[in-house]
């Protein structure tokens, strides 16, 4: 299947869930409601299926599985708001983009090094004194190769193919919204299993560099749908969709390693592998696709000694 196949029945797949959707009675009947009764009818819906969600957790795993999860849902909607200036723009500045994607691997790369390699290191010499270095090395380099073979079964278009807002191709973009879907899904696992470590300090500091990181993600997914002519506030809506898989990998992660302990020192080497495969593999090369930016070269730093502070003042 060739990648522009794919992106064809991810659309139509999409477009045929919408029509079920719309002809179900009970759509229409909330549709049939007066505009303040539709909205309050949502909105309780909303917060019974957040209630009934939040409060099973809680039950069945305890508190740090419902703050970790409800971290994950944060920084994944943190796409969505990185997309929000694509309501006033159809374009931002070269120099301006790659700054916020320096800045962006500049964070990730410090959370993936202080709240997650380190104390996935300590935990593994719990677990198998002496040997915790080695169990975390395992465990990072099964998650580059699990990103290596998703990135070879899922087609997708690559992060420095699509920065450029003029593009024209639609099939193309909804392969690139693909592609931050699939890397969206291990940051958020990231999430889950630093929270399963009992260490809220880690927990709180990746979630906060995710959420960071999905900010110029956002943008890169909302202006190119705007430019080739997207309702703005769709473009933004899309971009958030793309961040809510995090949620989904930040509950895995964090029930995996909370009920299987042994496997976290393996779990925390696994999620920084995957986001050193997406750093280098994808952030890093975007912020160079025009020639060597040093805007961008400072701004990873920045972002790094920022996310070193916030950490030390932390812990």
């Amino acid at each position: 299947m060739t990648d522009q196949n794919f992106a064809t029945q991810a659309q139509n797949f999409l477009k045929q869930q919408l029509v079920i959707l719309q002809a179900h009675p009970q759509y229409q009947r909330l549709l049939a409601l007066p505009t303040t009764q539709r909205w309050l009818a949502i909105f309780g819906l909303f917060l019974l299926s957040q209630l009934i969600a939040f409060g099973g957790l809680y039950i069945l795993l305890g508190k740090t599985v419902v703050i970790g999860f409800f971290a994950s849902i944060l920084a994944g909607l943190a796409t969505g708001v990185g997309a929000l200036p694509a309501l006033f723009f159809k374009k931002i500045s070269n120099n301006l983009f790659n700054s916020m994607l320096g800045a962006a691997a500049g964070v990730m790369l410090a959370a993936t090094a202080f709240s997650l390699l380190v104390p996935g290191i300590t935990y593994g010499n719990v677990v198998w004194p002496g040997n915790g270095i080695y169990v975390v090395s395992l465990g990072m380099l099964v998650g580059a190769v699990f990103l290596h073979y998703a990135d070879h079964q899922l087609p997708h278009v690559h992060f420095d193919s699509v920065s450029d807002t003029q593009l024209n191709s639609l099939k193309k973009i909804w392969l690139f919204i693909i592609a931050v879907t699939i890397h969206n899904f291990p940051e958020g696992m990231s999430v889950g299993v630093s929270f399963g470590s009992g260490e809220l300090k880690n927990g709180v500091v990746l979630a906060i560099a995710i959420a960071l990181q999905n900010l110029p993600e956002g943008l890169a997914v909302a202006l190119p749908l705007v430019g080739l002519g997207y309702n703005k506030w769709k473009a933004v809506g899309i971009a958030t969709l793309t961040g809510l898989v995090e949620p989904v990998g930040g509950l895995l992660g964090i029930t995996m390693v909370t009920l299987f302990q042994p496997l976290l020192p393996i779990a925390m080497g696994f999620a920084a592998g995957a986001m050193l495969f997406v750093i280098s593999e994808e952030i890093i090369p975007e912020t160079h696709a025009n020639g060597r930016s040093r805007h961008a070269t400072f701004a990873l730093m920045i972002g790094f000694i920022i996310m070193m502070v916030l950490d030390n003042m932390l812990g």
